[in-house]
């Protein structure tokens, strides 16, 4: 199934998971086209001094992918700064965040996995 750019949903997103700022969401995928593996599938573009609050993955797991920009991540209390072709994975209890700190737009991959 192919989803082009210029038909994805987009949405504006505020506060996003108790951070603050703008982060702008594009659906890939949605939960139910995913046969069950994944329930999230989405380009996330977060603005500069925006961030993705911190939270963890008990029963599900995340990945970060940066597409572009450059982002500090809170990886499990550790900060660590990703760029474009870095990724994160976030599972089992594990807990991250993501801040923008830089004056122009990042793009993240992000993947929710069952």
């Amino acid at each position: 199934m192919v989803h082009h750019s210029k038909d994805l949903q987009r949405l504006q997103r505020e506060n996003l998971r108790g951070g603050h700022g703008p982060v702008e969401t594009e659906i890939v995928y949605k939960a139910d086209e995913m046969l069950g593996k994944a329930t999230l599938f989405n380009r996330l573009t977060v603005k500069p001094g925006s961030t993705i609050g911190g939270h963890t993955h008990e029963t599900d797991a995340e990945i970060y992918y940066v597409l572009s920009g450059e982002v500090v991540a809170n990886d499990d209390g550790a900060e660590v700064i990703m760029g474009a072709g870095d990724a994160m994975f976030t599972g089992g209890g594990g807990y991250h965040a993501l801040e923008n700190r830089g004056g122009s737009d990042a793009v993240i991959l992000a993947i929710v996995i069952a």
